[in-house]
């Protein structure tokens, strides 16, 4: 629920109910994809999954712990397993550090590995892991394009021990031909680290592309859910059919 006030001479405030009564499962190492148009909740639940928005009721499980009941500190020790990544890269890296301090700086707060040699080799695998140079660790991200941008975004997420990885509209502001560079790679990590995804995007060909199944969000509830490539051709509701036909060359 959020508040929302009605004008200036009506100061009642009234509730909308952003996400209402969704239920879904996600399996170890699948891609759940999250279809919608904008303002309708997907946004709003990726969010709320890791509690960077505090849902009001229900529950999340994960790994058999209910996240809801955990103390502050111990969210913010599982969110070392829990990471989200937005759609515009810039504003989730602090222009006044280094990329190699960006990507250290999780790694010292959760206290990951033994000193500081041992954290700086560490960055410069991740480094070479999403295809970015040893003197990029130098460098801070006004110098890099959007791609590389969420490419050290990526890289920072991984620094932590990652489990599941939320990418919400993670590629929508990058043009086609890095979209596919950006999804490629984030499909050969999920093979090598064994990651969980929820991909949450208004684009369902992307949907399509990335992910293992499917969920059909609108008005904050889930409305068709399944197979991917059967939703794209035997879509069940007329709102997925909308979604559908407004693929550019469909």
């Amino acid at each position: 629920w959020f508040p929302v006030k009605n004008g200036f001479f009506q100061p009642k405030k009234e509730a909308i109910k952003a996400v209402n009564n969704v239920s879904f499962k996600v399996f170890p190492g699948e891609t759940l994809g999250l279809v919608g148009e904008s303002g309708c909740g997907k946004t709003t639940l990726g969010r709320s999954i890791i509690r960077l928005i505090e849902p009001t009721s229900g529950k999340i499980i994960f790994k058999n712990q209910d996240i809801l009941s955990f103390s502050a500190d111990e969210m913010r020790r599982q969110r070392k397993k829990m990471q989200l990544i937005f759609q515009d890269p810039y504003s989730s890296l602090n222009p006044k550090l280094t990329v190699g301090a960006a990507i250290l700086e999780p790694m010292e707060v959760h206290q990951l590995y033994a000193n500081p040699q041992q954290r700086k080799k560490k960055v410069l695998e991740l480094l070479d892991r999403v295809n970015l140079l040893p003197e990029h660790f130098n460098r801070y991200p006004h110098e890099f394009s959007g791609g590389q941008r969420q490419r050290i975004v990526i890289a920072r997420a991984l620094a932590l021990q990652l489990e599941l990885l939320i990418c919400d509209e993670s590629v929508s502001a990058l043009d086609v031909s890095v979209q596919a560079q950006v999804l490629n790679l984030l499909k050969e990590l999920q093979r090598e680290f064994n990651l969980t995804y929820i991909f949450i995007s208004h684009d369902l060909a992307v949907i399509k592309h990335i992910a293992d199944r499917m969920l059909v969000m609108n008005k904050g509830e889930i409305i068709e859910s399944g197979d991917p490539e059967t939703i794209y051709h035997h879509p069940k509701e007329i709102y997925t059919q909308k979604l559908i036909s407004s693929i550019p060359g469909r």
